[in-house]
């Protein structure tokens, strides 16, 4: 073997090794470029949004009482109990029964205008509001779960990165592109 042989073999055999080693120490010091993605879900927050809701009810009122005391009544029906109670018998008796049919029939008078006047109503419309609470849920962003290296860790994105996150200086980019 000639020495320019020898020497071109081991200057090779160097450069090879130096080469290798230097590759490999690249590959071991460098660091990942991106983290895996391992679970995405979406952040919600709920609010509530309160509004009025109205209505129209129809509303019977009973009328105002112009006579509280029922004297019309009492007074009519006393008269056409009298004129009755006079029709009957005869003598002292026609008498007893003129006041017996005067009180049955201011009583029965006085009952008589009560029950009109209970029937005696009228109708109005209100308008009824209520405030009634709705439910919303807002999208605020997604929470991710990744893996960089051996560290499993979560953060929260306002978009859903896919599969991966860029990661530059051992530190993720969170920033959308």
């Amino acid at each position: 073997m000639n020495r320019s042989m020898l020497i071109g073999t081991v200057f090779g055999a160097v450069v090879a090794t130096a080469g290798g080693g230097i590759a490999g120490y690249q590959m071991l010091n460098s660091s990942p470029t991106a983290a895996e993605v391992l679970k995405v879900s979406e952040a919600y927050k709920t609010i509530k949004v309160p509004r009025e809701v109205c209505e129209d009810r129809v509303v019977t009122h009973q009328a105002p009482v112009k006579d509280e005391n029922r004297v019309a009544g009492s007074v009519v029906g006393a008269v056409v109990g009298g004129l009755l109670g006079k029709q009957v018998g005869g003598g002292s008796g026609k008498k007893l029964a003129t006041v017996a049919g005067a009180a049955a029939g201011g009583y029965a008078g006085n009952q008589v205008q009560k029950n009109l006047q209970e029937k005696d109503t009228y109708t109005t419309t209100e308008r009824v509001c209520n405030t009634v609470t709705d439910t919303k849920k807002d999208l605020i962003g997604y929470d991710v779960e990744y893996r960089l290296g051996e560290q499993v860790a979560t953060v929260r994105l306002d978009h859903n990165p896919g599969s991966s996150i860029p990661v530059k200086d051992g530190k993720l980019v969170l920033n959308a592109q």
